[in-house]
């Protein structure tokens, strides 16, 4: 397994995976972007945040990002996480290696907390969330209408470091030691227990 950064040259790929869950209540997107306007969101999300990539024998298996929770100056320090794994590479611990690896990235540009919306049930997603020491916060109850019902969404967080004194403004990640980037990477991709 390889984990490396996304570039706007991945988005068919990329677009291929998100395309298998379109169909499900997985993301509330109701019609597969175009390759145009997915490509737009590569460029935006890496303009400030990680966007990962992981490879298996040059095939991506799956990808994940983070982006800024919400809008406000004020919470700058946060970031929302979003994971598509492909179905054929779903309970491989890729998952595990993607987030972990976006969260330390994220951790070192400064961003002090994480959050995941998860549409519920999905014990996959969950079981990810808690096994990575999220907690639950709460659930939106029939938030969101697809595929002919209602589905409720819980939101999980998880504290990257303290929230203490005055914090430095969030470092856009190509701002980062591009070596320490690259180690991080390396480490992520390594099977669970050899970090």
């Amino acid at each position: 397994m390889k984990l490396r950064f996304a570039a706007e040259k991945d988005c068919r790929s990329l677009l291929a995976i998100y395309a298998q869950y379109i169909d499900t209540a997985v993301t509330f997107e109701c019609r597969l972007p175009s390759e145009e306007e997915f490509t737009g969101r590569i460029r935006a999300i890496t303009s400030n945040y990680p966007y990962l990539i992981c490879e298996d024998q040059g095939r991506i298996a799956g990808y994940a990002y983070a982006h800024r929770q919400m809008e406000r100056e004020a919470y700058q320090w946060n970031a929302e996480l979003s994971i598509y794994l492909d179905r054929a590479y779903t309970a491989r611990g890729i998952g595990r290696r993607l987030y972990g690896a976006l969260m330390e990235l994220l951790r070192l540009q400064g961003v002090k907390n994480v959050y995941g919306g998860v549409t519920l049930p999905n014990a996959g997603s969950e079981g990810l969330h808690r096994a990575l020491g999220f907690q639950l916060l709460g659930v939106y109850r029939h938030t969101g209408f697809k595929c002919g019902k209602w589905h409720d969404v819980g939101w999980f967080e998880k504290a990257l470091s303290p929230c203490t004194g005055n914090p430095q403004p969030v470092l856009p990640i190509h701002r980062l030691d591009e070596k320490q980037r690259a180690g991080i990477l390396r480490a992520f991709a390594q099977p669970d227990g050899q970090r």
